[in-house]
């Protein structure tokens, strides 16, 4: 089950080590960790997927460390595989590592890497590995040949023999994003509120435990000085009947929407966590003008349903049965379904009508933003399971009533 007091690798730092084979990625990796997380050899190309670990690091505090193949790799079959895994780890990376060995020094393929970055707004910082083995002429010469802003993000290191390492965690830490006032509901439940949390128990709940969105719910709740009752659906009616207080908010899975808002009084807010989570990582604005999308979806158009992890399929999974009954009884329509889960989002979406993805607990921010700005550079309507059940069952508008989009 594991330990309950581990920060969910959704919300870490993920920290991406980019860099050409033999660079020395994965000793510096060891050598931040003090852990031999990483294969380290001399023969270029060891590390052919990439390799993540989750822990903590000081002074940065709950990390994700993703130790990726060389980019550089030039085998014409796995080559190419190994250099879009890296281009798929550079989504979900809040930090870069460039990693480049000073003997070698910058090379076509590292120049490319740090125009990624910067494309794709990731803060980055360049490590020159293997530094104990160059004089201090030859450091000048490699810093340089860089451009002014590439140059003030530069550091020596030796994994051999740690020198530097304190200070390239310091400067990795100088980078980490600011969400000292991120919350689920900070702006919309307040002190000694009260709040009812509709949490379904049924096949598709994890066994002996509830899901990662609940989990959160309830810690923020609480840390509003707020606090909170948590039941099935089966039980809300009863639970509504025999409270002396009318609460705040009601939050609730969205399978259950429907029945949730028969059942809630309507001058109670009312709202999902999924939709919640959308607002959280920042994309409820535009999954509310995307499933608009739904009501011109004809015979034959093809719709993509996404998920951000991958998990063994019920007989009334959510994502491959649910979703695409609820799409034929509200649209009438033939529609061709497609899905993708975990790492595997298409980079090619001009063949679907429109993209339904779940919440992304489990997926980092920075994933979650790209799958969607992919979407709307390809004029492809995006959005998640909770807006879509809120619309498709007409209470899309209580959903997202008593709260900003963004």
């Amino acid at each position: 089950m594991g330990n309950l007091n581990e920060t969910a690798n959704a919300d870490r730092i993920h920290i991406g080590f980019f860099g050409c084979r033999n660079a020395g990625k994965s000793s510096v990796v060891n050598a931040i960790t003090n852990q031999e997380i990483a294969v380290v050899s001399d023969v270029k190309g060891t590390t052919t997927d990439p390799v993540t670990k989750a822990m903590e690091i000081l002074p940065l505090g709950p990390v994700v460390l993703i130790d990726t193949p060389g980019y550089d790799d030039d085998d014409e079959m796995l080559g190419k595989k190994r250099v879009e895994r890296t281009k798929r780890v550079l989504n979900k990376s809040d930090i870069a590592v460039l990693v480049v060995s000073s003997i070698e020094g910058f090379s076509v393929y590292d120049k490319e890497l740090l125009e990624i970055f910067k494309n794709k707004g990731i803060p980055y910082v360049i490590t020159f590995n293997k530094s104990d083995l160059i004089d201090d002429i030859r450091k000048k010469d490699l810093v340089l040949k860089l451009d002014e802003e590439a140059k003030k993000r530069c550091l020596f290191v030796s994994a051999v023999t740690k020198d530097g390492i304190e200070d390239l965690k310091v400067s990795i830490s100088k980078l980490k994003p600011d969400d000292s006032n991120k919350s689920l509901v900070g702006d919309i439940v307040y002190k000694n509120d009260f709040v009812v949390l509709v949490t379904p128990i049924d096949e598709s709940a994890p066994k002996g435990r509830m899901i990662l969105p609940q989990v959160q719910m309830i810690r923020d709740i609480l840390n509003h000085d707020a606090y909170c009752i948590v039941t099935k659906e089966t039980e809300l009616k009863n639970v509504l009947d025999s409270i002396d207080r009318k609460p705040n908010f009601v939050i609730t899975d969205s399978q259950v929407f429907k029945y949730v808002d028969s059942v809630v009084p309507k001058d109670i807010p009312l709202t999902s966590f999924s939709i919640l989570l959308a607002r959280y990582k920042g994309f409820l604005k535009t999954a509310v003008e995307g499933v608009e999308k739904v009501k011109t979806l004809k015979n034959g158009d093809t719709v993509l349903i996404a998920e951000g992890c991958t998990h063994h399929r019920q007989c009334n999974d959510i994502g491959t049965y649910k979703i695409p009954k609820w799409l034929k009884e509200y649209t009438g329509a033939e529609i061709s379904i497609a899905t993708s889960s975990g790492i595997e989002f298409p980079e090619d979406l001009s063949k679907y009508k429109m993209v339904i993805h779940c919440g992304g607990c489990m997926t980092p921010d920075r994933e979650m933003l790209y799958r969607m700005k992919c979407a709307v550079d390809a004029g492809v309507p995006f959005t998640n399971y909770g807006t879509f059940i809120a619309f498709v069952n007409g209470i899309l508008d209580r959903s997202i009533a008593n709260m900003p989009l963004c």
